[in-house]
């Protein structure tokens, strides 16, 4: 087991544990919450070895192996598949000591290693590293592929396919749902479940910890709590628990009515749709859990937009992508004044390509994108550092957006609006380069409230959002009276917020008729149908007719036939190879012009403009060149 006793822990002159005392148990799946910067991944550390207590007794098995994913983005030119092999230091171990026995020419060694080799599994260990990069959505000619090749979501990726692979007795996660599709984070779950060693998990996804976690640590105020439960069993008895301690009823009272206006809102659509049935039911939990949201010490509202366009804009024949390459086409789809769209689909699917289409971040291929009169688009980029600039602090921004959009505003009124953003201070002056991802994800939400919008596009908001915060913005979101456009992988967002849903697949978008739990088992189906088509296809080879020159001719226009549907497939792989080249030299240029201090802030921004153009251009690239190596080699196997 796991025990703290009286443990004090130091970070500087913060305390992040005062005596804290807890015990885990042998295989408890822990689920360890807290606002960001409460001091979650100093406790990790302190389990991991890499941080001491201050004082107190921290004691755990001394024989316990332990996984942890690693947060550097790994630089190697090894395959994906050998990457998360080395994930196995059993298998490690064994196969380095096979070498040292055969270079000193040790028989009995030579034979102890090969034990230890099959001990650890290492006949099966391939497959088994390859169905964890399978299920957490590599294709199959990724496998092989070099570890360089993948973009930094990938890569992390990677690296929690690597620590799953350790057969560890206690593993360490922090944040793995960050990066993954939902279908991806369903797998993962089913496969946490089955894990039998004991987790502690770091989380902000409501629905992840209460599929995987039976036990709740709570770190508040540098206290470190148990509970028994999942995530909600713990809000509903740390509600309990505050409730019974409440003494500002005024406060309460005030939250309360804003979420019975939430819940008025859309009782009456209950009957009408799955989704409106699950969004009820959400509403339930939230007024249950008023007290809870009532001690949040941050929140944050929309202003009523100026206008409100029918519809918002048209879209007619459109299509999305990068320079010449099409992701998304054909999408004749309206928005309309108060929709509340959640737009479903895997990875590279094309729906950031599709918000920032709609967003202006990026012409769009073909067709025509008709606005409403008044239309005031405020865009949530998935990587923050696309609306922010490193060097500028939060003030300069909201000085230069109030320029843009209400001029006559002052400047202490702009520090004061950042102050109900947590930006209090001489914080109002730091640089954004040097912020938190919670940091810089609640300054975009700050300039997007100033905005005044009436359509929302957000990609990803929640990426670095605590669960407190999370809610503020959920319950934000459900007071604005504009339309919302949400890409997330928060499956509790999605339910609390979205009327209706898009998918992004196949290339088109079309409404999906269904709520989330509908869209993981057309998921689960469509992997089916996928599988079951790859069966087909192995087993469609034409019948030997017992005549050889007649099978010989057969098996030759088979040949000529695969040549043929091949020889396009290779002349668009050798065009994106010439394209490519000539990018990634154009990023090498822009990258080391950006060192150079002649170059003026004009020069930077416009440097920086098209280095994001370019680097998403490569992304789109890669992701077509995977598309044209699989359907190659599915040929080649044919």
């Amino acid at each position: 087991m796991i025990t703290l006793r009286e443990v004090t822990l130091r970070r500087g002159v913060k305390v992040v544990l005062d005596r804290a005392t807890v015990t885990l148990q042998p295989s408890e799946k822990v689920g360890l919450v807290g606002r960001n910067g409460a001091g979650k991944s100093s406790l990790f550390a302190l389990l991991a070895g890499r941080l001491h207590a201050d004082a107190g007794d921290l004691a755990m098995p001394p024989r316990w192996r332990m996984a942890e994913v690693a947060q550097n983005m790994p630089e190697t030119d090894d395959s994906a598949t050998d990457f998360v092999l080395q994930g196995d230091t059993p298998l490690t171990e064994a196969q380095a000591q096979l070498a040292s026995a055969e270079a000193a020419d040790d028989g009995h060694a030579i034979a102890d290693a090969h034990h230890a080799i099959s001990d650890a599994g290492g006949f099966d260990a391939r497959p088994r590293a390859q169905a964890l990069l399978m299920g957490l959505g590599f294709k199959s000619v990724q496998l092989d592929a070099p570890v360089n090749s993948f973009s930094g979501g990938w890569r992390m990726r990677l690296q929690l396919a690597r620590a799953l692979m350790c057969p560890a007795d206690l593993m360490l996660l922090d944040e793995p749902t960050n990066h993954l599709d939902l279908d991806a984070l369903v797998w993962l779950e089913a496969w946490l479940q089955r894990y039998d060693g004991t987790m502690i998990v770091i989380s902000h996804d409501r629905e992840f910890l209460d599929a995987i976690t039976k036990v709740t640590l709570h770190l508040e105020d540098a206290k470190l709590t148990r509970y028994t439960g999942n995530y909600t069993a713990f809000e509903e008895m740390r509600a309990e628990r505050m409730q019974q301690q409440q003494q500002g009823y005024e406060k309460q009272r005030e939250r309360i009515a804003h979420l019975q206006k939430f819940i008025d809102r859309f009782k009456a659509k209950a009957s009408k749709a799955k989704q409106a049935q699950s969004r009820v039911k959400a509403l339930a939990r939230m007024e249950k859990l008023a007290p809870v949201l009532t001690a949040a010490d941050f929140s944050f509202e929309f202003r009523e937009p100026l206008s409100l366009p029918n519809p918002m804009l048209a879209l007619e024949d459109v299509a999305c992508g990068y320079d010449h390459t099409v992701i998304v086409r054909g999408i004749d789809r309206s928005v309309l004044a108060g929709q509340r769209i959640g737009i479903l689909g895997a990875n590279g699917q094309g729906k950031s390509t599709l918000v920032k289409t709609i967003a202006r971040m990026q012409p769009a291929l073909a067709g025509t994108i008709t606005e409403g009169k008044g239309l005031a688009i405020g865009y949530f980029a998935q990587q923050e550092m696309d609306v922010l600039r490193p060097d500028d602090s939060p003030l300069n921004h909201m000085i230069r957006l109030a320029r843009e959009v209400s001029p006559h505003a002052r400047e202490q009124e702009l520090r004061n609006f950042l102050g109900q953003f947590r930006f209090e201070g001489d914080m109002v002056n730091q640089r954004v380069g040097t912020l938190s991802g919670g940091e810089k994800a609640r300054l975009v939400l700050a300039m997007l409230v100033w905005q005044r919008p009436n359509l929302l596009l957000l990609d990803e908001p929640t990426n670095h959002l605590d669960l407190d915060t999370r809610e503020a913005l959920s319950m934000a979101l459900n007071e604005f009276e504009g339309t919302v456009m949400l890409v997330s992988h928060d499956r509790a967002l999605l339910r609390e917020v979205c009327d209706e849903f898009w998918l992004v697949a196949g290339a088109g978008v079309r409404p999906f008729d269904g709520d989330l739990d509908d869209y993981q088992r057309w998921l689960l189906d469509t992997a089916r149908e996928q599988a079951k088509a790859l069966r087909e296809q192995a087993s469609n080879a034409p019948a030997a007719s017992g005549n050889r020159k007649e099978d010989r001719k057969a098996a030759a226009l088979l040949r000529q036939q695969r040549a043929d549907q091949a020889k396009p497939l290779r002349r668009e792989l050798i065009r994106i190879d010439n394209r490519l080249g000539v990018l990634f030299s154009e990023r090498d240029t822009l990258e080391a012009g950006f060192a150079n201090e002649a170059v003026t802030p004009a020069e930077l921004a416009d440097s920086g403009k098209r280095l994001k153009l370019v680097t998403d251009e490569i992304e789109s690239l890669e992701h077509r060149w995977l598309e044209i190596s699989e359907a190659l080699e599915g040929l080649a196997e044919a």
